[in-house]
Protein backbone atom coordinates (compact mmCIF):
# COMPACT_ATOMS: atom_id res chain seq x y z
CA UNK A 1 0.00 0.00 0.00
CA UNK A 2 1.38 3.41 -0.98
CA UNK A 3 2.20 5.28 2.25
CA UNK A 4 1.50 8.88 1.21
CA UNK A 5 -1.89 10.55 1.72
CA UNK A 6 -3.55 13.66 0.36
CA UNK A 7 -2.07 15.58 3.27
CA UNK A 8 1.40 14.72 1.99
CA UNK A 9 0.65 15.49 -1.63
CA UNK A 10 1.76 19.11 -1.66
CA UNK A 11 5.10 18.34 0.02
CA UNK A 12 5.64 15.33 -2.25
CA UNK A 13 4.95 17.47 -5.32
CA UNK A 14 7.39 20.11 -4.13
CA UNK A 15 10.20 17.68 -3.39
CA UNK A 16 9.70 15.63 -6.55
CA UNK A 17 9.64 18.72 -8.73
CA UNK A 18 12.91 19.97 -7.23
CA UNK A 19 14.75 16.68 -7.84
CA UNK A 20 14.26 14.48 -4.76
CA UNK A 21 13.92 10.71 -5.04
CA UNK A 22 10.84 8.78 -3.82
CA UNK A 23 12.55 7.43 -0.70
CA UNK A 24 13.73 10.89 0.36
CA UNK A 25 10.17 12.14 -0.19
CA UNK A 26 8.98 9.39 2.16
CA UNK A 27 11.53 10.52 4.74
CA UNK A 28 10.43 14.17 4.66
CA UNK A 29 6.81 13.11 4.84
CA UNK A 30 7.60 11.22 8.04
CA UNK A 31 6.93 7.72 6.66
CA UNK A 32 8.36 5.37 9.28
CA UNK A 33 6.93 2.13 7.92
CA UNK A 34 9.74 -0.09 6.63
CA UNK A 35 7.88 -1.85 3.83
CA UNK A 36 7.47 1.05 1.36
CA UNK A 37 11.22 1.76 1.39
CA UNK A 38 11.96 -1.85 0.45
CA UNK A 39 10.14 -1.68 -2.91
CA UNK A 40 12.40 -1.47 -5.94
CA UNK A 41 13.25 2.01 -7.14
CA UNK A 42 11.38 1.40 -10.38
CA UNK A 43 8.20 0.44 -8.49
CA UNK A 44 8.51 3.43 -6.16
CA UNK A 45 8.94 5.87 -9.02
CA UNK A 46 5.92 4.45 -10.83
CA UNK A 47 3.73 4.59 -7.71
CA UNK A 48 4.85 8.13 -6.85
CA UNK A 49 4.14 9.43 -10.35
CA UNK A 50 0.75 7.74 -10.26
CA UNK A 51 0.04 9.35 -6.86
CA UNK A 52 0.98 12.82 -8.13
CA UNK A 53 -1.08 12.64 -11.34
CA UNK A 54 -4.18 14.85 -11.58
CA UNK A 55 -7.53 13.53 -12.62
CA UNK A 56 -6.62 14.53 -16.20
CA UNK A 57 -3.58 12.26 -16.05
CA UNK A 58 -1.10 15.14 -15.82
CA UNK A 59 1.88 15.08 -13.52
CA UNK A 60 1.96 18.18 -11.31
CA UNK A 61 5.32 19.93 -11.51
CA UNK A 62 5.98 23.39 -10.12
CA UNK A 63 9.37 24.36 -11.46
CA UNK A 64 10.67 24.92 -15.00
CA UNK A 65 12.70 22.20 -16.67
CA UNK A 66 11.48 19.46 -14.34
CA UNK A 67 12.81 15.93 -14.45
CA UNK A 68 11.11 13.75 -17.08
CA UNK A 69 7.83 12.12 -16.15
CA UNK A 70 9.33 8.69 -16.38
CA UNK A 71 12.96 7.95 -15.68
CA UNK A 72 14.42 5.25 -17.88
CA UNK A 73 16.11 2.69 -15.65
CA UNK A 74 18.76 0.51 -17.19
CA UNK A 75 19.96 -2.65 -15.60
CA UNK A 76 21.55 -1.68 -12.26
CA UNK A 77 24.32 -4.13 -13.11
CA UNK A 78 25.56 -1.47 -15.55
CA UNK A 79 25.54 1.33 -12.98
CA UNK A 80 26.61 0.00 -9.60
CA UNK A 81 30.11 -0.64 -8.38
CA UNK A 82 31.95 -3.41 -10.16
CA UNK A 83 33.81 -4.84 -7.17
CA UNK A 84 35.69 -7.38 -9.25
CA UNK A 85 38.92 -6.49 -11.01
CA UNK A 86 37.86 -7.11 -14.59
CA UNK A 87 36.73 -3.51 -15.08
CA UNK A 88 33.46 -4.41 -16.80
CA UNK A 89 30.16 -2.60 -16.40
CA UNK A 90 29.22 0.99 -15.72
CA UNK A 91 31.35 1.18 -12.58
CA UNK A 92 35.13 1.23 -12.69
CA UNK A 93 38.16 1.82 -10.50
CA UNK A 94 39.84 5.22 -10.64
CA UNK A 95 43.59 5.60 -10.99
CA UNK A 96 44.08 5.89 -7.24
CA UNK A 97 42.18 2.66 -6.64
CA UNK A 98 38.85 4.14 -5.52
CA UNK A 99 35.67 2.64 -6.92
CA UNK A 100 33.71 5.25 -8.82
CA UNK A 101 30.39 5.24 -10.66
CA UNK A 102 30.36 6.49 -14.22
CA UNK A 103 27.68 8.83 -15.45
CA UNK A 104 24.31 7.12 -15.43
CA UNK A 105 20.99 7.87 -17.10
CA UNK A 106 19.46 8.02 -13.61
CA UNK A 107 18.33 11.48 -12.42
CA UNK A 108 20.33 11.74 -9.23
CA UNK A 109 18.49 12.78 -6.05
CA UNK A 110 19.52 16.25 -4.90
CA UNK A 111 19.27 15.21 -1.25
CA UNK A 112 20.75 11.69 -0.88
CA UNK A 113 22.99 11.92 -3.99
CA UNK A 114 21.90 8.47 -5.10
CA UNK A 115 22.35 6.62 -1.80
CA UNK A 116 18.65 5.70 -1.66
CA UNK A 117 18.53 5.01 -5.37
CA UNK A 118 21.25 2.78 -6.81
CA UNK A 119 22.87 1.68 -3.57
CA UNK A 120 19.74 0.17 -2.04
CA UNK A 121 19.03 -2.22 -4.86
CA UNK A 122 19.65 -5.97 -4.71
CA UNK A 123 22.32 -5.87 -7.38
CA UNK A 124 24.53 -3.57 -5.31
CA UNK A 125 24.00 -5.63 -2.15
CA UNK A 126 24.98 -8.76 -4.09
CA UNK A 127 28.23 -7.11 -5.14
CA UNK A 128 29.02 -6.23 -1.53
CA UNK A 129 28.18 -9.77 -0.42
CA UNK A 130 30.47 -11.20 -3.08
CA UNK A 131 33.33 -9.25 -1.55
CA UNK A 132 32.33 -10.39 1.96
CA UNK A 133 32.33 -14.03 0.89
CA UNK A 134 35.68 -13.60 -0.86
CA UNK A 135 37.25 -12.05 2.26
CA UNK A 136 37.71 -15.42 3.95
CA UNK A 137 36.22 -14.44 7.32
CA UNK A 138 34.25 -16.83 9.50
CA UNK A 139 31.06 -15.26 10.83
CA UNK A 140 27.61 -16.24 12.06
CA UNK A 141 26.21 -12.69 12.08
CA UNK A 142 27.38 -9.25 11.04
CA UNK A 143 27.05 -5.55 11.67
CA UNK A 144 26.75 -3.34 8.61
CA UNK A 145 28.10 0.20 8.86
CA UNK A 146 28.10 2.99 6.31
CA UNK A 147 29.89 6.30 6.10
CA UNK A 148 28.12 8.99 4.09
CA UNK A 149 29.66 12.20 2.71
CA UNK A 150 29.27 15.06 5.23
CA UNK A 151 27.65 17.29 2.58
CA UNK A 152 24.56 15.08 2.75
CA UNK A 153 23.78 16.73 6.08
CA UNK A 154 23.93 20.17 4.42
CA UNK A 155 21.63 19.11 1.60
CA UNK A 156 19.19 17.50 4.00
CA UNK A 157 19.18 20.72 6.05
CA UNK A 158 18.37 22.73 2.92
CA UNK A 159 15.54 20.37 1.94
CA UNK A 160 14.17 20.53 5.48
CA UNK A 161 14.09 24.35 5.40
CA UNK A 162 12.31 24.21 2.03
CA UNK A 163 9.61 21.87 3.29
CA UNK A 164 9.38 23.70 6.62
CA UNK A 165 8.73 27.03 4.87
CA UNK A 166 6.12 25.47 2.60
CA UNK A 167 4.31 23.80 5.49
CA UNK A 168 4.46 27.05 7.45
CA UNK A 169 2.27 28.64 4.79
CA UNK A 170 -0.38 26.10 5.81
CA UNK A 171 0.18 26.75 9.53
CA UNK A 172 1.90 23.37 9.86
CA UNK A 173 5.26 22.63 11.44
CA UNK A 174 8.08 20.21 10.64
CA UNK A 175 10.79 19.55 13.21
CA UNK A 176 14.19 18.02 12.43
CA UNK A 177 13.20 14.93 14.40
CA UNK A 178 10.11 14.47 12.24
CA UNK A 179 12.32 13.48 9.31
CA UNK A 180 13.41 9.85 9.00
CA UNK A 181 17.20 9.82 9.13
CA UNK A 182 19.01 8.69 6.00
CA UNK A 183 20.93 5.96 7.82
CA UNK A 184 17.73 4.61 9.35
CA UNK A 185 16.02 4.35 5.97
CA UNK A 186 19.14 2.80 4.44
CA UNK A 187 19.26 0.24 7.24
CA UNK A 188 15.60 -0.69 6.81
CA UNK A 189 16.21 -1.44 3.15
CA UNK A 190 19.62 -3.11 3.19
CA UNK A 191 19.66 -5.22 6.36
CA UNK A 192 17.03 -7.72 5.14
CA UNK A 193 18.85 -7.94 1.79
CA UNK A 194 22.16 -8.76 3.51
CA UNK A 195 20.51 -11.40 5.70
CA UNK A 196 18.84 -12.99 2.69
CA UNK A 197 21.99 -12.99 0.56
CA UNK A 198 24.46 -14.19 3.24
CA UNK A 199 22.09 -16.36 5.27
CA UNK A 200 23.03 -14.77 8.62
CA UNK A 201 21.32 -12.12 10.77
CA UNK A 202 22.44 -8.50 10.98
CA UNK A 203 23.26 -7.90 14.64
CA UNK A 204 24.50 -4.60 16.07
CA UNK A 205 26.58 -6.49 18.65
CA UNK A 206 28.35 -8.70 16.12
CA UNK A 207 32.16 -8.72 16.11
CA UNK A 208 32.19 -9.04 12.32
CA UNK A 209 31.76 -5.72 10.55
CA UNK A 210 31.12 -4.92 6.92
CA UNK A 211 31.66 -1.23 6.20
CA UNK A 212 31.02 0.83 3.09
CA UNK A 213 32.44 4.34 2.66
CA UNK A 214 30.71 6.67 0.19
CA UNK A 215 32.00 9.92 -1.29
CA UNK A 216 30.72 12.51 -3.75
CA UNK A 217 33.55 14.58 -5.25
CA UNK A 218 31.18 16.75 -7.31
CA UNK A 219 29.62 18.34 -4.20
CA UNK A 220 32.58 18.19 -1.82
CA UNK A 221 32.56 22.00 -1.42
CA UNK A 222 28.93 22.14 -0.29
CA UNK A 223 29.87 22.44 3.38
CA UNK A 224 32.87 24.78 3.04
CA UNK A 225 30.81 27.91 3.69
CA UNK A 226 30.05 26.63 7.19
CA UNK A 227 33.69 27.01 8.22
CA UNK A 228 33.57 30.75 7.61
CA UNK A 229 30.41 31.15 9.69
CA UNK A 230 31.22 28.62 12.47
CA UNK A 231 35.05 28.35 12.58
CA UNK A 232 35.00 26.86 16.10
CA UNK A 233 33.28 23.75 14.74
CA UNK A 234 36.07 22.91 12.30
CA UNK A 235 39.32 22.36 14.13
CA UNK A 236 42.04 20.04 12.83
CA UNK A 237 42.13 16.67 14.56
CA UNK A 238 44.59 13.81 14.58
CA UNK A 239 43.96 11.02 12.07
CA UNK A 240 41.43 13.18 10.19
CA UNK A 241 42.25 14.02 6.59
CA UNK A 242 39.69 16.84 6.52
CA UNK A 243 38.15 19.16 9.09
CA UNK A 244 34.79 18.66 7.38
CA UNK A 245 33.69 15.58 9.30
CA UNK A 246 30.04 14.67 9.65
CA UNK A 247 30.07 15.53 13.35
CA UNK A 248 31.62 18.95 12.68
CA UNK A 249 29.10 19.71 9.93
CA UNK A 250 26.14 18.68 12.09
CA UNK A 251 27.47 20.81 14.95
CA UNK A 252 27.74 23.82 12.65
CA UNK A 253 24.23 23.26 11.24
CA UNK A 254 22.84 23.27 14.77
CA UNK A 255 24.49 26.64 15.44
CA UNK A 256 23.88 28.50 12.19
CA UNK A 257 20.83 30.75 11.87
CA UNK A 258 18.32 29.83 9.19
CA UNK A 259 18.59 33.18 7.43
CA UNK A 260 22.39 32.89 7.30
CA UNK A 261 22.14 29.41 5.85
CA UNK A 262 19.67 30.46 3.16
CA UNK A 263 22.01 33.29 2.08
CA UNK A 264 24.88 30.85 1.55
CA UNK A 265 23.30 27.66 0.19
CA UNK A 266 20.59 27.11 -2.47
CA UNK A 267 17.25 25.94 -1.20
CA UNK A 268 16.26 23.55 -2.74
CA UNK A 269 19.71 22.06 -3.32
CA UNK A 270 21.01 21.87 -6.89
CA UNK A 271 20.63 18.55 -8.66
CA UNK A 272 23.97 16.77 -9.12
CA UNK A 273 25.14 15.12 -12.32
CA UNK A 274 26.59 12.00 -10.73
CA UNK A 275 25.73 9.57 -7.97
CA UNK A 276 28.02 8.85 -5.03
CA UNK A 277 31.12 6.76 -5.45
CA UNK A 278 32.15 3.89 -3.19
CA UNK A 279 35.61 4.63 -1.81
CA UNK A 280 35.99 1.30 -0.05
CA UNK A 281 34.21 -1.82 1.11
CA UNK A 282 35.97 -3.41 4.06
CA UNK A 283 35.47 -6.46 6.23
CA UNK A 284 36.94 -6.71 9.72
CA UNK A 285 36.49 -8.94 12.75
CA UNK A 286 36.81 -7.79 16.32
CA UNK A 287 39.66 -9.19 18.37
CA UNK A 288 39.41 -12.59 20.04
CA UNK A 289 41.38 -13.56 23.12
CA UNK A 290 43.24 -16.74 23.95
CA UNK A 291 44.55 -17.36 27.46
CA UNK A 292 46.42 -20.05 29.31
CA UNK A 293 49.56 -20.66 31.39
CA UNK A 294 53.13 -21.14 30.29
CA UNK A 295 56.20 -22.73 31.84
CA UNK A 296 59.62 -21.53 30.74
CA UNK A 297 62.49 -23.99 31.12
CA UNK A 298 65.29 -22.05 29.44
CA UNK A 299 67.65 -19.59 31.11
CA UNK A 300 68.35 -17.94 27.79
CA UNK A 301 64.85 -16.94 26.67
CA UNK A 302 63.18 -13.55 27.22
CA UNK A 303 59.44 -13.25 27.70
CA UNK A 304 59.15 -10.74 24.86
CA UNK A 305 61.51 -10.02 21.92
CA UNK A 306 64.77 -8.60 23.25
CA UNK A 307 65.75 -5.76 20.95
CA UNK A 308 68.13 -2.96 21.94
CA UNK A 309 68.84 -0.01 19.61
CA UNK A 310 67.28 -1.94 16.76
CA UNK A 311 69.50 -4.96 17.28
CA UNK A 312 67.99 -8.29 18.26
CA UNK A 313 69.86 -9.93 21.14
CA UNK A 314 68.21 -13.36 21.20
CA UNK A 315 66.54 -15.23 18.37
CA UNK A 316 63.22 -16.00 20.04
CA UNK A 317 60.96 -15.31 23.03
CA UNK A 318 58.09 -16.85 24.97
CA UNK A 319 55.71 -14.47 23.24
CA UNK A 320 56.78 -15.54 19.77
CA UNK A 321 56.92 -19.27 20.49
CA UNK A 322 53.25 -19.13 21.47
CA UNK A 323 51.86 -16.38 19.27
CA UNK A 324 53.31 -17.53 15.96
CA UNK A 325 51.13 -20.64 16.10
CA UNK A 326 48.02 -18.69 17.09
CA UNK A 327 48.49 -16.14 14.31
CA UNK A 328 48.62 -18.92 11.75
CA UNK A 329 45.64 -20.89 13.00
CA UNK A 330 43.39 -17.90 13.67
CA UNK A 331 44.57 -16.19 10.46
CA UNK A 332 44.96 -12.95 12.40
CA UNK A 333 46.73 -9.80 11.21
CA UNK A 334 48.62 -9.14 14.46
CA UNK A 335 48.57 -9.82 18.19
CA UNK A 336 49.12 -8.26 21.60
CA UNK A 337 50.70 -10.36 24.33
CA UNK A 338 50.14 -9.79 28.06
CA UNK A 339 50.81 -11.77 31.19
CA UNK A 340 50.45 -11.69 34.93
CA UNK A 341 53.94 -10.42 35.70
CA UNK A 342 57.15 -11.28 33.88
CA UNK A 343 60.43 -13.07 34.52
CA UNK A 344 63.98 -12.13 33.51
CA UNK A 345 65.65 -13.81 30.56
CA UNK A 346 67.68 -16.10 32.85
CA UNK A 347 64.78 -17.03 35.16
CA UNK A 348 62.78 -20.21 34.71
CA UNK A 349 59.03 -20.32 35.34
CA UNK A 350 58.05 -23.63 36.91
CA UNK A 351 55.10 -24.88 38.97
CA UNK A 352 51.67 -24.34 37.49
CA UNK A 353 52.91 -21.70 35.08
CA UNK A 354 52.37 -18.00 34.53
CA UNK A 355 48.94 -16.82 33.28
CA UNK A 356 49.09 -15.15 29.88
CA UNK A 357 46.63 -13.80 27.34
CA UNK A 358 46.95 -12.99 23.66
CA UNK A 359 44.72 -10.58 21.77
CA UNK A 360 44.40 -11.68 18.15
CA UNK A 361 43.62 -8.70 15.92
CA UNK A 362 41.24 -9.08 12.97
CA UNK A 363 41.15 -12.90 12.96
CA UNK A 364 39.64 -14.56 9.91
CA UNK A 365 38.94 -17.82 11.74
CA UNK A 366 37.23 -17.65 15.15
CA UNK A 367 35.30 -20.89 15.72
CA UNK A 368 37.12 -23.82 17.29
CA UNK A 369 36.05 -27.00 19.04
CA UNK A 370 37.59 -28.04 22.35
CA UNK A 371 39.48 -30.77 20.50
CA UNK A 372 40.97 -28.25 18.05
CA UNK A 373 42.15 -26.05 20.93
CA UNK A 374 43.69 -29.09 22.58
CA UNK A 375 45.51 -29.99 19.37
CA UNK A 376 46.75 -26.41 19.05
CA UNK A 377 48.18 -26.58 22.56
CA UNK A 378 49.93 -29.84 21.72
CA UNK A 379 51.37 -28.32 18.55
CA UNK A 380 52.84 -25.41 20.52
CA UNK A 381 54.36 -27.75 23.09
CA UNK A 382 55.92 -30.01 20.45
CA UNK A 383 57.50 -27.09 18.63
CA UNK A 384 59.98 -26.21 21.40
CA UNK A 385 61.55 -27.69 24.52
CA UNK A 386 62.01 -24.21 25.97
CA UNK A 387 58.38 -23.66 26.93
CA UNK A 388 55.19 -25.60 27.63
CA UNK A 389 51.64 -24.29 27.53
CA UNK A 390 48.66 -25.55 29.52
CA UNK A 391 44.97 -24.67 30.00
CA UNK A 392 44.76 -22.98 26.58
CA UNK A 393 41.27 -21.56 26.07
CA UNK A 394 39.21 -18.80 24.47
CA UNK A 395 38.24 -16.06 26.93
CA UNK A 396 36.43 -12.74 26.88
CA UNK A 397 38.00 -9.29 26.92
CA UNK A 398 36.68 -8.77 30.45
CA UNK A 399 38.48 -11.87 31.67
CA UNK A 400 41.84 -10.38 30.67
CA UNK A 401 41.24 -7.51 33.06
CA UNK A 402 40.82 -9.92 35.95
CA UNK A 403 44.24 -11.38 35.22
CA UNK A 404 45.80 -8.02 36.07
CA UNK A 405 43.63 -7.23 39.09
CA UNK A 406 45.49 -6.55 42.32
CA UNK A 407 48.84 -7.84 41.10
CA UNK A 408 50.77 -6.30 43.98
CA UNK A 409 48.51 -8.01 46.53
CA UNK A 410 49.28 -11.45 45.12
CA UNK A 411 51.94 -13.79 46.43
CA UNK A 412 54.72 -15.51 44.51
CA UNK A 413 57.10 -18.32 45.45
CA UNK A 414 60.69 -18.49 44.26
CA UNK A 415 63.68 -20.78 44.49
CA UNK A 416 67.14 -19.15 44.38
CA UNK A 417 70.67 -20.53 44.44
CA UNK A 418 72.77 -18.14 46.57
CA UNK A 419 76.55 -17.62 46.65
CA UNK A 420 78.39 -15.99 49.56
CA UNK A 421 81.94 -14.67 49.65
CA UNK A 422 82.51 -15.97 53.18
CA UNK A 423 82.44 -19.61 54.08
CA UNK A 424 79.19 -20.53 55.83
CA UNK A 425 77.85 -23.35 57.93
CA UNK A 426 74.27 -24.64 58.09
CA UNK A 427 73.72 -22.80 61.37
CA UNK A 428 74.60 -19.47 59.70
CA UNK A 429 71.49 -19.57 57.53
CA UNK A 430 68.95 -21.20 59.85
CA UNK A 431 67.84 -17.85 61.35
CA UNK A 432 66.36 -16.89 57.96
CA UNK A 433 63.73 -19.62 58.42
CA UNK A 434 62.29 -17.75 61.42
CA UNK A 435 61.82 -14.40 59.67
CA UNK A 436 58.19 -13.71 58.77
CA UNK A 437 56.62 -10.80 56.87
CA UNK A 438 59.87 -8.89 56.56
CA UNK A 439 59.29 -5.38 55.23
CA UNK A 440 61.87 -4.12 52.74
CA UNK A 441 62.31 -0.91 50.73
CA UNK A 442 63.44 -1.24 47.14
CA UNK A 443 64.65 1.71 45.13
CA UNK A 444 64.18 1.11 41.42
CA UNK A 445 66.98 -1.33 40.45
CA UNK A 446 69.80 -0.01 38.31
CA UNK A 447 69.19 -2.71 35.71
CA UNK A 448 65.63 -1.53 34.99
CA UNK A 449 66.06 2.19 35.66
CA UNK A 450 66.01 2.87 31.90
CA UNK A 451 62.42 1.63 31.67
CA UNK A 452 60.99 2.12 35.17
CA UNK A 453 60.45 5.42 37.04
CA UNK A 454 62.72 6.14 39.98
CA UNK A 455 60.81 5.31 43.15
CA UNK A 456 61.10 3.50 46.47
CA UNK A 457 58.71 0.57 46.67
CA UNK A 458 57.77 -1.15 49.91
CA UNK A 459 57.54 -4.92 49.60
CA UNK A 460 57.02 -7.85 51.98
CA UNK A 461 58.99 -11.08 52.21
CA UNK A 462 56.34 -13.33 53.73
CA UNK A 463 58.59 -16.28 54.55
CA UNK A 464 61.97 -17.89 53.77
CA UNK A 465 63.25 -21.43 53.92
CA UNK A 466 66.88 -22.43 53.46
CA UNK A 467 68.69 -25.57 52.34
CA UNK A 468 72.45 -25.78 52.85
CA UNK A 469 74.51 -26.84 49.81
CA UNK A 470 78.17 -26.19 50.66
CA UNK A 471 80.30 -23.60 52.44
CA UNK A 472 79.69 -20.99 49.73
CA UNK A 473 76.22 -21.97 48.44
CA UNK A 474 72.72 -22.48 49.77
CA UNK A 475 69.26 -22.75 48.30
CA UNK A 476 66.72 -20.14 49.40
CA UNK A 477 62.95 -20.62 48.99
CA UNK A 478 60.98 -17.39 49.29
CA UNK A 479 57.33 -16.48 49.41
CA UNK A 480 57.01 -12.79 48.61
CA UNK A 481 54.64 -10.06 47.63
CA UNK A 482 54.28 -9.87 43.86
CA UNK A 483 56.47 -7.19 42.36
CA UNK A 484 59.44 -7.88 44.62
CA UNK A 485 62.83 -7.68 42.90
CA UNK A 486 64.33 -10.97 44.11
CA UNK A 487 67.83 -10.52 42.70
CA UNK A 488 68.16 -7.15 44.40
CA UNK A 489 66.85 -8.58 47.69
CA UNK A 490 69.74 -11.03 47.57
CA UNK A 491 72.70 -8.82 46.61
CA UNK A 492 71.34 -5.45 47.76
CA UNK A 493 71.91 -3.55 44.50
CA UNK A 494 74.61 -1.35 46.04
CA UNK A 495 72.43 -0.55 49.01
CA UNK A 496 69.31 0.32 46.99
CA UNK A 497 67.35 -2.58 48.59
CA UNK A 498 67.28 -2.59 52.41
CA UNK A 499 67.48 -4.94 54.18
CA UNK A 500 68.83 -7.68 51.93
CA UNK A 501 70.29 -11.18 52.33
CA UNK A 502 73.83 -9.79 52.32
CA UNK A 503 73.10 -7.31 55.10
CA UNK A 504 71.10 -9.83 57.14
CA UNK A 505 73.97 -12.36 57.01
CA UNK A 506 76.78 -9.76 57.04
CA UNK A 507 78.27 -11.20 53.86
CA UNK A 508 78.54 -10.33 50.20
CA UNK A 509 75.84 -12.41 48.53
CA UNK A 510 74.84 -12.93 44.93
CA UNK A 511 72.26 -14.97 43.11
CA UNK A 512 73.33 -17.65 40.63
CA UNK A 513 69.97 -19.14 39.63
CA UNK A 514 66.38 -18.09 40.09
CA UNK A 515 63.15 -19.98 39.42
CA UNK A 516 59.57 -18.90 39.80
CA UNK A 517 58.19 -21.98 41.51
CA UNK A 518 54.47 -21.30 41.91
CA UNK A 519 52.55 -18.28 40.69
CA UNK A 520 50.81 -16.02 43.23
CA UNK A 521 47.34 -17.24 44.18
CA UNK A 522 47.79 -20.83 43.07
CA UNK A 523 48.66 -23.43 45.67
CA UNK A 524 47.17 -26.29 43.75
CA UNK A 525 45.45 -26.26 40.39
CA UNK A 526 41.74 -26.62 41.21
CA UNK A 527 39.22 -28.07 38.83
CA UNK A 528 36.13 -26.13 37.78
CA UNK A 529 33.16 -28.36 38.66
CA UNK A 530 30.85 -26.29 36.47
CA UNK A 531 32.52 -27.48 33.30
CA UNK A 532 34.94 -30.21 34.37
CA UNK A 533 37.89 -28.19 33.09
CA UNK A 534 40.69 -26.35 34.81
CA UNK A 535 39.63 -22.85 35.74
CA UNK A 536 41.87 -20.25 34.09
CA UNK A 537 41.88 -18.10 37.21
CA UNK A 538 42.92 -20.97 39.46
CA UNK A 539 40.09 -20.22 41.88
CA UNK A 540 38.30 -22.84 43.95
CA UNK A 541 35.16 -23.91 42.18
CA UNK A 542 32.86 -23.44 45.16
CA UNK A 543 33.90 -19.83 45.84
CA UNK A 544 31.80 -16.75 45.07
CA UNK A 545 34.73 -15.29 43.14
CA UNK A 546 34.78 -18.34 40.89
CA UNK A 547 31.08 -18.04 40.15
CA UNK A 548 31.46 -14.38 39.21
CA UNK A 549 34.61 -14.69 37.16
CA UNK A 550 34.59 -18.13 35.65
CA UNK A 551 30.99 -18.90 34.81
CA UNK A 552 30.13 -15.38 33.64
CA UNK A 553 33.34 -13.94 32.31
CA UNK A 554 35.25 -16.88 30.89
CA UNK A 555 34.14 -19.29 28.21
CA UNK A 556 36.16 -22.43 28.89
CA UNK A 557 36.04 -25.06 26.18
Amino acid sequence: MFPLTEENKHVAQLLFSTGSCPRCIFRFCGVDLHAPYKLSYKELLYELQKFLETEKGELILEVPNPPPKKIRLQELEDRINNLSQNGEGRVSSTEDGNIASKTSNLNVCNVCLGILQEFCEKEFIKKVCQKVEASGFEFTNLVFSVSFPPQLSVREHAAWLLVKQEMGKQNLSLGRNDIVQLKEAYKWITHPLFSEELGVPVDGKSLFEVSVVFAHPETVEDCHFLRAICPDCFKPAKNKQSVFTRMAVVKALNKIKEEDFLKQFPCPPNSPKTVCTVLEIECAHGAVFVAGRYNKYSRNLPQTPWIIDGERKLESSVEELISDHLLTVFKAESFNFSSSGREDVDVRTLGNGRPFAIELVNPHRVHFTSQEIKELQQKINKSSNKIQVRDLQLVTREAIGHMKEGEEEKTKTYSALIWTDKAIQKKDIEFLNDIKDLKIDQKTPLRVLHRRPLAVRARIIHSMETRYVDEHHFRLYLKTQAGTYIKEFVHGDFGRTKPNIGSLMDVTADILELDVEVNHFIVEMPVCTLNSKVCFFGIKSNSTTHLKRCSKMVRIL
